[in-house]
């Protein structure tokens, strides 16, 4: 059995200990046997939109160049130069045709290749010339970018498993491919990187921790439809992938109301997706999504445009996240203006939900200093439902499972629950279906 998870169906219940999110071991042991063996997100397509832009960026602790390289081709480096292992790229980004090292010199195109020393006559003619470095695997799908640094693990259409029909849901949201949005949020919270992946799909605590949010919107709608809430349902995509799913509402639950300008716009846009994929596809498209892709890309496409949120592990105590947002670039400016005001009023650094969820994950980990004490989490919350809430955990239940298959090898048995409602289920069409 493991020493950190019960899971007993017959009770039922489920159980977390609290060393996982302080023991530097179990840190250690996430390094090695969960960022070394799965697929990592790194960026998307959008941001390096012309040949030879870069970014840089972390992934699974390493230093890596995100780049598109002369031929339009999206690629991925290891920064380190393989002369003396200086970082080759200081900058967060930028345009450039060369890749060159200030500690030495050495200079590389965006392709990986070697193109100059300095002093080149120092070294003999069968001089074995190093390229830069990649990570194992470079895969891509709908224009999210993922890496492995495991040579052996499976392809990435398999790893997603159930998790790319919402990757779906989210890109078919444009008829020109949806973009990030210039600029990023980054921000550090001090508490184990498990608590917010947790929290990214936790609808418990919703209603209660964002209090204001809420009666902000009741002040701006004068009432609210909470089908988004009740409604919400809990979905396992396998591979330790999950994702809540909400239902469509019309009341506005999430977000300000809509000028008439970008409502008619917005109306507009849906009743053309309905003709390219069909009714069932699109009233999906017209709920919520709180997904995460195990282990650490968060998506969660809730108030007017999807967060796109990578967590990155620092120490047992201290996590630092980086955000972005994805939106249609086709729509008009109006929409466009109120989507990012509404987008920032929740999501943003000075909104009204990213700092009360900090606050909590703070005061959890400040907590865990009596883990002897108290050594259990409870995340039993619908595990006797037929079908699971979008405020009941069986999403952060089946992502522990996956962290305690890996990282204590006993694989534990997925729950049983019964079919979702149709609503949540319904398949894109293909345009030959709809001729």
């Amino acid at each position: 059995m493991s020493e950190y998870v019960i899971d007993d169906r017959e009770m039922p219940r489920f159980l977390v200990n609290r060393q996982a999110m302080v023991d530097p071991d179990v840190f250690a042991a996430e390094r090695e046997q969960i960022f070394d063996h799965s697929w990592l997100y790194v960026g998307h397509e959008t941001e390096v939109p012309k040949p030879n832009d870069y970014k840089t960026r972390t992934v699974g602790g390493r230093p890596v160049i995100f780049a598109r390289d002369a031929n339009g081709a999206v690629r991925v480096w290891i920064n380190s130069c393989p002369h003396r292992g200086a970082m080759l790229c200081r900058e967060p980004q930028g345009n450039a045709r060369f890749l060159t090292c200030f500690y030495h010199g050495w200079s590389f195109s965006t392709g990986g290749g070697l193109v100059s020393i300095p002093g080149e006559d120092g070294y003999s003619d069968s001089f074995d010339r190093p390229d830069l470095a990649a990570p194992a695997k470079v895969d891509s799908y709908r224009g999210f970018v993922f890496v492995s640094f495991d040579p052996d693990i499976v392809d990435l259409h398999t790893y997603l498993a159930g998790a790319r029909e919402y990757l779906d849901l989210v890109a078919d949201q444009s008829e020109v491919g949806m973009q990030i949005i210039d600029g990023s949020h980054e921000y550090s919270v001090k508490a184990n990187w498990k608590l917010l992946v947790e929290n990214s799909y936790d609808g418990y605590h919703a209603v209660s921790t964002h209090q204001r949010y809420f009666e902000m919107m009741v002040a701006a709608h004068g009432k609210l439809d909470t089908a988004a809430l009740s409604d919400s349902i809990g979905v396992d995509l396998g591979n330790g992938h999950a994702v809540i799913v909400g239902a469509p509402t019309t009341g506005g639950l999430f977000g300000r109301p809509l000028s008439e300008v970008g409502q008619a716009e917005r109306t507009g846009r849906f009743n053309r997706f309905r003709q390219r994929y069909g009714d069932a596809w699109v009233d999906r498209m017209s709920g919520s999504r709180n997904m995460v892709i195990f282990p650490n890309l968060v998506i969660i496409d809730l108030v007017m445009g999807v967060i796109v949120r990578k967590i990155d592990p620092v120490t047992p105590d201290y996590m630092e996240v980086t955000a972005w947002h994805l939106a249609p670039p086709d729509e008009g400016p109006e929409l466009h203006r109120q989507r990012l005001d509404n987008f920032l009023t929740f999501w943003g650094p000075g909104g009204l939900a990213s700092p009360d969820d900090v606050e909590a994950l703070e005061t959890c980990q400040r907590s865990y200093a009596a883990a002897k004490e108290l050594s259990w989490s409870d995340i039993s919350r619908g595990m006797n439902r037929p079908v699971p809430l979008g405020s009941d955990e069986l999403q952060m239940r089946t992502w522990w499972r996956r962290w305690n298959e890996l990282i204590t090898g006993e694989g534990l048995p997925t729950e049983e629950h019964a079919a979702a409602d149709p609503l949540y289920t319904g398949r894109r069409l293909d345009p030959a279906e709809l001729s």
